[in-house]
């Protein structure tokens, strides 16, 4: 409470004066105010000084008690400055009233900075902040809690105070203390000109000044973000983006790229997560675009370089506007992408890979990139008895139809169709063998029919180059391939085709003798859309070989060169063995608590996940730097959209 709630308090605070008099004209009423009384308790007791109080007021002494008055003997007090001489520098300060402790265990941390009211407004939760020590190191921190505390010890909930503040337009913040939590993360030194960082292992003194980190190069050390590597956007906190004074005056992230420390993470798997209409289409296309950059490359065990290979799988038909520009980018706005060292524009090096069915067509109409239609020759399921199996069958069911298989392959060859494979299930004799024979029981075999000839129509031998056969159209070094599956009728034809091509990628990078040379030697990068539909952990036989691969992948993918970049709107339905391969997740919007619960990223960036706007984006990469929030480029680097 401040002598402000005790002054210009009018008479009508509980109505007007007037109706606070007696009704009675013989009442006197309350009792008048005395223009001599005072409220000063020294000078109430002192008649006396009242008096002399009053004499003086009406003129006795004009000069005699005057503030401004330069006579010495006047007994007048001399003024003084309220105000520190000089400039500010910083926030404010770090304080040791409540305590100040670094310690190895976080929870026993006490760091905190009183903000001076001028900053007050700027200040935000996550921001980051310098306190400097005397010997020119810095203590790099991040605001954690915002607190405002009592100047004086006073009671401010009263009925006086409350109404009081009701009354004013303005807030006081003179009257309160504005205290920040800081939560140390590294302290940042220069060493031979280079800046560097390490964990923190001294306090800082009371009264440090902190600043807010305007230093980019600064900024990154102390969050252990990598000078070069792959752009993903630009640090931020709370929504806006983080600026310092430099040109251009963004702090860019990016992603480890090279093997000074390391394999590149890119090999070491991505998880884009986010809801409908939160931007992961447009995020992933111009994360996909960094990868396909002319001067991007990468080294093989052969000690060759070669650039990267992308094959996106895509349920929507949007990735294969990649190769066209946005018509929305103005040179403006390319000149600021050149500065940074982004990529950007249409990849020309992009085919659609189209699956074909008796009854789809692919429109297409959305970008002009070049279209080869494709099949799946029923030779790969041989390798790959799940790809006929579907979910009914179990344990049993599925070893008598890898059987079958084999016997059928190894009596017509990798030229076996389908069609033929279904005639070949017509043979009473085989069946009666087989049952005699002990290897497969009457019912078994009646099972694996039925389910076989439960396929999909048209997904195998249909009428178009067979997939085995287009090995140098789908990977390309430098080269996107893009494989649609909007145009298909059965969510079963699309797993299909998805499956089937993705596991032939994967069995030739895993495998030491592949049947494609050209998938082997070719740093790959495999993009899935949608994964939860193809990756979704379940008990039937097909799910467990499927999952199984991919988790495979994910394990051998540095070595081979091979990395899984997921893209979903549920994280919570990808298989646990491969989510926990993971090492960079993208997660933007998500709605859904188990959906966030899921992606296991920190508590405090958790819970800004629901409040993201569109292009807003949390980077969780624990071998690339501190987990941080970051905004996308606005514009898609390629087309996007109609």
């Amino acid at each position: 409470m401040t002598l402000e709630d005790f002054t210009e308090f009018s008479a009508d605070e509980d109505g007007s004066a007037e109706s606070n008099q007696s009704a009675d004209p013989d009442d006197d009423g309350p009792a008048a105010v005395d223009p001599d009384a005072t409220t000063d308790p020294d000078v109430a007791a002192d008649p006396d000084a009242r008096k002399e109080g009053n004499a003086s007021d009406r003129g006795a002494d004009p000069g005699a008690d005057d503030p401004g008055s330069d006579d010495p003997g006047s007994g007048a007090f001399e003024r003084y400055a309220a105000e520190a001489s000089g400039e500010d520098v910083g926030l404010g300060v770090i304080s040791v009233s409540q305590g100040l402790r670094v310690a190895e265990d976080e929870e026993e941390t006490t760091l905190r900075a009183f903000v001076t009211t001028g900053n007050r407004e700027s200040v935000r939760i996550g921001k980051y902040l310098i306190a400097s020590y005397p010997d020119g190191e810095r203590l790099f921190c991040r605001i954690t809690g915002l607190e405002y505390a009592q100047e004086f010890r006073s009671d401010d909930a009263t009925e006086i105070h409350a109404r009081r503040q009701m009354r004013r337009d303005e807030f006081t913040e003179r009257d309160y203390k504005f205290v920040a939590d800081l939560e140390p993360m590294s302290i940042v030194y220069d060493d031979g000109g280079e800046t560097k960082r390490r964990m923190t292992d001294r306090v800082p003194k009371p009264g440090a000044v902190i600043e807010e980190a305007a230093d980019a190069s600064e900024i990154k050390t102390g969050l252990k973000i990598p000078e070069d590597g792959v752009f993903l956007g630009h640090l931020a906190v709370g929504g806006e983006t983080v600026e310092t004074a430099a040109s251009p005056p963004t702090v860019d992230y990016r992603l480890n790229d090279d093997y000074v420390d390391g394999d590149p993470l890119v090999f070491r798997h991505t998880l884009v997560a986010g809801g409908t209409g939160s931007g992961k289409t447009h995020a992933s296309k111009n994360v996909l675009r960094q990868y396909l950059d002319g001067d991007r490359r990468y080294e093989m065990d052969d000690g060759r370089e070669s650039r990267m290979a992308v094959v996106q799988f895509d349920p929507q038909d949007e990735y294969a506007q990649m190769h066209d520009d946005n018509p929305e980018m103005d040179d403006a706005f390319e000149r600021r992408l050149e500065r940074e060292g982004i990529a950007h524009g249409g990849h020309e090096d992009t085919v659609a890979l189209v699956p074909t069915t008796p009854t789809a067509t692919y429109p297409g109409e959305g970008h002009r990139a070049e279209r080869v239609e494709f099949t799946i020759p029923f030779s790969l399921v041989r390798e790959r008895p799940w790809l006929v199996a579907g979910a009914s069958l179990n344990d049993n069911q599925y070893s008598g139809l890898a059987t079958l298989l084999s016997r059928f392959f190894r009596d017509y060859g990798d030229a076996g169709t389908y069609e033929e494979f279904l005639s070949y299930l017509e043979d009473p004799a085989l069946k009666e063998e087989l049952h005699e024979s002990g290897r497969v029981h009457e019912a078994t075999f009646d099972a694996v029919k039925r389910r076989v000839h439960g396929v999909p129509g048209g997904v195998f031998d249909g009428d178009a180059r067979p997939i085995t056969d287009l090995d140098h159209t789908l990977v390309r070094p430098g080269g996107l391939t893009v494989i649609p599956t909007y145009h298909l009728p059965t969510s079963r034809q699309k797993e299909m085709f998805v499956l089937a091509v993705s596991t032939m990628l994967i069995d030739d990078k895993l495998s030491n003798d592949p049947e494609s040379d050209r998938i082997k030697e070719t740093p790959l990068l495999l993009g899935m859309d949608e994964a939860h539909n193809f990756l979704a952990d379940a008990e039937n036989v097909q799910a467990r070989k499927v999952i199984r691969k991919f988790t495979e992948a994910a394990k051998q993918g540095r070595k081979e060169r091979l990395g899984l970049f997921l893209i979903t709107q549920d994280p919570q339905d990808v298989a646990e063995s491969v989510f926990k391969q993971v090492n960079t997740k993208i997660v933007l919007n998500l709605g859904d608590e188990d959906a966030i619960s899921s992606v296991n990223i920190p508590t405090n960036l958790a819970g800004k996940v629901p409040y993201m706007e569109k292009g807003q984006m949390v980077v969780y990469s624990p071998d690339n730097s501190e987990p941080v929030e970051l905004t996308g480029i606005p514009r898609c680097l390629t087309r996007h959209g109609s």
